[in-house]
């Protein structure tokens, strides 16, 4: 029964990744910044339901399930991170593609422990 949690998550997450794409439309195979911008938040949105949400109101397994794997998992996308880096340094935009990487990181870390600390906890 869990799957159905997660299943139902993974819908809306899923569809909000792709709305996000519309609004961040790149038709010049640029810079990604619909999936920057949904990793980023996706790293502050896991963070903060884990340590606030699920930890203060004591969800079940079942609604971590569909917050954390299905939701927020199918709303990042890490896989479309490592595309977009890869595409870029085809296209001779190495520092670029660095530079992708590195803010991706870097800043999911960060947007991770504001999440953390809006909580109440250290990260």
């Amino acid at each position: 029964m869990i799957y159905l949690y997660v299943g139902t998550g993974g819908f809306i997450g899923a569809s909000l990744r792709y709305l996000i794409g519309l609004i961040f439309v790149n038709t010049s195979g640029g810079f990604p910044y619909s999936t920057l911008f949904v990793n980023l938040s996706g790293s502050f949105l896991l963070a903060w339901v884990t340590a606030g949400l699920i930890s203060r109101y004591q969800l079940s397994a079942k609604w971590k399930a569909f917050l954390g794997t299905g939701l927020i998992g199918s709303y990042t996308t890490f896989s479309t991170l490592t595309a977009d880096a890869f595409s870029l340094y085809q296209q001779n935009s190495e520092l670029e593609s660095l530079l992708y990487i590195g803010v991706s990181i870097g800043g999911g870390f960060l947007c991770s422990s504001l999440g953390f600390r809006l909580t109440g906890r250290k990260a």
